[in-house]
């Protein structure tokens, strides 16, 4: 899982000042979690925004998870 966040989420003080986004588009993890939260379904956000894809959201869940588990986040600004 790490190869896939590495690949699909991204930090870049050129988007969204640096906050973690769905591969470099701006699109902040925190945006498609915001949007689960108000009770999307992937399938509703995946119609609505087709630029994103399935993996892409569950990689901002993995990365949420690992935000909140006290685990260190791996360097994802390369």
């Amino acid at each position: 899982m790490k190869s896939d966040l590495n690949h699909r989420i991204t930090v870049s003080s050129e988007v969204c000042h640096g906050k973690p986004c769905v591969r470099g588009m701006r699109w902040p993890v925190e945006v498609i979690i915001d949007l689960l939260g108000s009770g999307m379904t992937i399938e509703e956000i995946l119609e609505d925004h087709p630029e994103l894809e399935r993996e892409d959201i569950y990689a901002c869940l993995q990365f949420a998870k690992l935000a909140i588990s006290g685990h260190p986040l791996i360097d994802l600004a390369s």
